[in-house]
Formats: C-alpha cells, sequence, structure tokens
C-alpha cells in the first residue's frame, strides 16, 4: 500500500516520541493536516490561536520536558508568525523543530499567492539546519537530521515542505551512494569531561581563593547534586542567573538568589566581596553586575565553548557536561575549614529575605505586587511550576518567589518577549498534565496574546489529569517595566499616550471563557484566592488590581540611575509624588532592623 510524503512524516514524528505537535492550520499544509487525521491525531495536534503562540508554546513544552518541541505552520504569514518564538527558542538554547509548509514547486517564482523565500526567512534563526524538501527520498534524512540538530545542539530547525510535495506518493532512498540514507530514530546521549590538566589547574584557583562566589545558569540544571557538593566544600554563597531561578531551591541558606536588575542584595554583595568565582552552565550578560574584573580569579564550566570567557576573565575555561566536570573536580576540591565567608553570605540571605516579606507587605493603591507573589510561595505545592512573562512582573518572580527542591520555573530569558508567559503555561501543561501551573503575567502581555490563548486552555484543560492552570494578571492598566526604565534609565517623566493600557476586566473575560475568576483589588483577599484557586478542579484566572508605582529597586542603584529618575520626577512625571512615597517606603525596608 503506497503512503504519502505526508503520512511518512507524521509516522516518523511517532518514532522520535513527539507526542504533541502546536500549529495553526492552512493550505500549505494541508497534506500535512490530513495525514493527522489519518493518524487517528497521533502525536496530538494543538491548535493555537496563533502561529506565534503554538511556536513559544512548543518552547514551554520543551524546557519543561527536555524534549524536542514540535511546531507546524502553513506557508507565508504563518510560517513568519512562528519567529518570534523561534528566536526565544534560538537565544534560550532550546530544541525546537518547526514543520513549514510552502508554495507548491512549480509555482515557486512566480509571485504566487503567499510565496515568501523562507530560506531566506529562516536562514539566521534556524541558522544550526534548515532545508527544503524537493523530493520524497530526501525523507527521513531531512526530518531525522533536524531532530538530531536541534537536540543535540539545543537549537531550533526548520523543515520546509512544499504543498504538492506533501501529497505526492514516498519513495524511500534506493541506494546510499545517490541518496542520504538514515539511522533509525534514538536517544542521543552524550558526555563531554575536560582534560585532566584543565580540572587541576581549575582545583587550584578555587582552593586558593577565601571568598569563594558560584554564578550558576540553566546549564547546571542536571548538575544540582554536584553544585552543592561544591557549595559546602567551598563554602561559597550560590547565585542564581534568571534561567537558573529552579536548578536550586530558594529555601537553601547559602543561595542568594537571582542576580543582575531583577537580582538580590545578597547577591551582589556575593559578587562584590568574592576573591574566586565558578560560573557554571551560565552566560549571564551583565558584567556591571559581576565582581570588577581585577577582583577575582574565575574558571567557567560550560558545554558550549562559543559562550566561554566572554562575559568576564576566567583563567581557566572547562568544556564540558556541567555534571560529569564537576564530578571529576569535586575530589581536586581542598574542605573549607573557615566558615566565616558563608556564614557571611547566610547572614546577608536571611535579612534580604526579612526586607522581601517586609517590602511585600507594605500598603500600595490598591494592591502590592510583591505581595502577589509573595503570598503564592507559602502556598505552592510541592511539583508546582511557575512561568513569568516579560514585564514588572519579572522582578516580583525573580526576586519574591521561593521556589523549593522539584519545582520549576521559567521565562523567555534572553530574547525577554512579552507574551510567553501563557503559551509556556500550556506547553508546561502539556509536557506534565499532573503537575499544578501557574502563569505570572502582566496585563499588557495578556493584551498581546494572552486573552486568546485562555480559549486554548479552556479547550484543552479536561485531557490534564491535574486541571489546575492558574494565570495571575498584575493588572496595573501601564506598561509598567518600560514606564520604570523611562525613569530610571533616560530620565524620562511617564508618557501616558504610549504607557498606559486601556482597562478591562480580564476576570469578566475569562468567565467568557469558561474559567474560574476571581478579581482582586483588597490585599487581604490575596491569600484565599491562592488557597481558593489551588484548590481549584478546573483552570482559574486571579486579576489582581496592582500598583503600578511600587518600585522595582535594583540590588544596588547607581547615582546616574538615582539622578535619572529625580530627572523624570521634577520634569513632570503625572505620578510623581506617588513614586516618591512608595519608593520611600520600599526602600526603608531595606534598613529595617
Amino acid at each position: 500500500m503506497s503512503t504519502d510524503v505526508s503520512d511518512h512524516v507524521v509516522g516518523r514524528l511517532r518514532e522520535w516520541g513527539v507526542d504533541h505537535v502546536f500549529g495553526y492550520p492552512g493550505d500549505g499544509i494541508n497534506g500535512l493536516i490530513a495525514a493527522l487525521g489519518r493518524a487517528d491525531n497521533q502525536p496530538q495536534f494543538i491548535q493555537a490561536r496563533h502561529e506565534e503562540t503554538a511556536a513559544l508554546t512548543a518552547v514551554g513544552y520543551a524546557k519543561f520536558s527536555g524534549r524536542v518541541g514540535v511546531c507546524l505552520a502553513t506557508s507565508g504569514p504563518g510560517a513568519i508568525h512562528l519567529l518570534n518564538g523561534l528566536y526565544d527558542a534560538k537565544l534560550d538554547h532550546v530544541p525546537v523543530v518547526a514543520l513549514v509548509g510552502q508554495t507548491a514547486r512549480s509555482a515557486m517564482g512566480s509571485s504566487y499567492q503567499q510565496e515568501v523565500d523562507l530560506q531566506a526567512l529562516f536562514k539566521d534563526v534556524a541558522s544550526d539546519y534548515l532545508v527544503e524538501v524537493n523530493v520524497p527520498s530526501q525523507l527521513p534524512n531531512a526530518l531525522d537530521r533536524a531532530f538530531r540538530t536541534a537536540a543535540t545542539r539545543r537549537a531550533p530547525t526548520a523543515l520546509i515542505i512544499p504543498s504538492d510535495l506533501q501529497e505526492e506518493t514516498y519513495e524511500p532512498p534506493r541506494h546510499e551512494f545517490k541518496q542520504a540514507p538514515s539511522s533509525a530514530p534514538a536517544a542521543l546521549p552524550a558526555t563531554t569531561v575536560p582534560p585532566r590538566a584543565d580540572l587541576e589547574r581549575a582545583a587550584e584557583i578555587i582552593n586558593a581563593g577565601s571568598r569563594v562566589a558560584i554564578l550558576i545558569g540553566q546549564g547546571a540544571r542536571g548538575a544540582a547534586a554536584e553544585v552543592l557538593q561544591v557549595a559546602d566544600l567551598t563554602g561559597a554563597g550560590v547565585a542564581k542567573a534568571l534561567l537558573g531561578k529552579d536548578v536550586l531551591p530558594d529555601d537553601l541558606p547559602f543561595v542568594t538568589g537571582p542576580i543582575g536588575l531583577l537580582g538580590s542584595r545578597p547577591s551582589y554583595e556575593l559578587m562584590r566581596d568574592c576573591d574566586t568565582l565558578l560560573i557554571i552552565g551560565s552566560n549571564f550578560p551583565y558584567t556591571q553586575f559581576l565582581p570588577d574584573l581585577d577582583q577575582a580569579r574565575a574558571v567557567q564550566i560550560d558545554l558550549d565553548g562559543t559562550m566561554i570567557g566572554i562575559r568576564y576573565p576566567t583563567e581557566v575555561n572547562l568544556i564540558g557536561d556541567a555534571k560529569a566536570t564537576l564530578r571529576e573536580l569535586i575530589p581536586l576540591l581542598a574542605p573549607r575549614r573557615d566558615l566565616e565567608w558563608r556564614e557571611t553570605v547566610e547572614h546577608h540571605v536571611t535579612r534580604w529575605w526579612e526586607t522581601v516579606e517586609h517590602q511585600a507587605m507594605l500598603d500600595a493603591e490598591p494592591v502590592n505586587p510583591m505581595r502577589v507573589v509573595w503570598e503564592l510561595s507559602q502556598r505552592l505545592p510541592d511539583n508546582a511550576v511557575v512561568t513569568a512573562d516579560s514585564g514588572s512582573s519579572t522582578n516580583w518572580y525573580a526576586r519574591c518567589l521561593r521556589l523549593r527542591a522539584e519545582m520549576r520555573g521559567s521565562l523567555s530569558g534572553t530574547l525577554a518577549t512579552m507574551g510567553s508567559g501563557v503559551p509556556y503555561a500550556l506547553g508546561a501543561k502539556f509536557a506534565h498534565p499532573d503537575r499544578p501551573v501557574v502563569a505570572l503575567v502582566g496585563d499588557g502581555a495578556m493584551q498581546m496574546n494572552g486573552l486568546a490563548e485562555l480559549l486554548t486552555i479552556a479547550r484543552y484543560h479536561r485531557a490534564w489529569t491535574d486541571p489546575r492552570l492558574i494565570v495571575c494578571v498584575f493588572h496595573n492598566n501601564d506598561l509598567n517595566q518600560v514606564t520604570w526604565e523611562l525613569r530610571a534609565m533616560g530620565g524620562s517623566p511617564k508618557f501616558e499616550q504610549s504607557q498606559t493600557l486601556p482597562d478591562v476586566s480580564y476576570a469578566d473575560l475569562a468567565r467568557c471563557m469558561g474559567f474560574q475568576a476571581i478579581p482582586i483589588d483588597d490585599p487581604d483577599a490575596l491569600a484565599p484566592a491562592w488557597d481558593r484557586a489551588l484548590a481549584a478542579d478546573a483552570p482559574v484566572l486571579i486579576d489582581v488590581h496592582c500598583d503600578p508605582e511600587v518600585p522595582p529597586i535594583p540590588p544596588h542603584a547607581t547615582y546616574d540611575q538615582i539622578k535619572d529618575m529625580g530627572l523624570a520626577l521634577l520634569r513632570g512625571d503625572p505620578q510623581a509624588w506617588h513614586v516618591m512615597v512608595q519608593g520611600a517606603k520600599t526602600k526603608a525596608q531595606e534598613f529595617r532592623p
């Protein structure tokens, strides 16, 4: 019995263990859509409301499952819409395969309907592997290479399949010297360990230090136990880049939390005072939040040699898997007997969490956004997954959320695209249908695309063994992060024509889509709302009316930032007085006994 090319593609997806394909239909992929139907929807086609969110959902799925995410879009506009999600995958090093339709081969070059040069379009975002399939015998090799490249290079890849080819009869490669054969799909485990001499040099540097700091990123995720062992041996404090927030739990007394503008005071102090820096699986880009360039001796561990030594002058660069490299390094480390440094770090961490609680409990108009996340932290189930969007809500996710062991969390770390929080939450639910998921999302991101994806949640939640997916909207009618950046980085007052959002009840809209919804304008209602949402048997939206003037104060404000903020207020910021009051109250908590 003959098989269409599209049937072969769908069958090969199953052989690669693909359970979900996130996409949106269009006539450029009619063959593939029909093949999914003939295959009894195996793998399951998950219909997003837009190709961009389909790609972002695939990124979220890949981040939380550890598997390759797959997205599917038609030619022309559908392909173009994928780009933002695929760039999110590229910049955060996430394996995603994009299957994209194209104009029929006979119509190419004729300015045909929806004809776009997809090779040029995807050349950068899918630079690791991009191919157009023009004859059936290119398969399965082309598809297999897309998966192998995505998995091994942790990058997006793209396979373009013209619409007429999808409906042709599949003919496999007949001769290995004329067409490329392909091995059967299989896992691709690999362990890289640096040379022994480099490990010994790294150990000498670390052993010579008396104040060791460790900075971890998402590349340390599989090495949490080894990072803890190194920290205990060296007496180090551990700071976390944002994508590494869930690598170690926040309830460890020497984990200083986030670093950078969104970071914590103890992370700033850790970098300010250390004499030795060990960077593990992190590409944290903000050098101004690392030790002064002539202050600390540094060692870096990373699987990708192209990312080594580009943020801080490192003496030893260890190219290898974090877990395997640390296992080889640990026997070479001398246990630290003087605990003064560790005790100092732990004191700073304890003081910081007290400060965060005090700041979160301050009055605001009407609700303090810090308290939203602080109350959530007290109630999160042990197996929860938390996603955050890009905006001022990211500050509160970074600083106020105390993740414990086994919890997961992520966001668009490098591209920092708005509109990723709800799609990531969907990806998390398809990756872990048995775990509760919480999305922390600003009202700007909700208006951008989050509202539309509530329909996707409503459509699929009955298929999840644990139906809890909670969307928490920080409702402040302001594009708040940019407003604060205008003030603190440019000395400009809030420009209301660009920054103020149209008001709408997100709770009412969610109810229309079948959600349970809880509007909040009283801070004392937050705890009961989280309790109710976490006990629900269906998706819930919490619509919290937040004060936009609660300041995301950095761990160390520079003279230029203070000067620019003052200039913004003097130049006629419409909320100048309220900004000054909330800023003074918040900053004062750092000095509270």
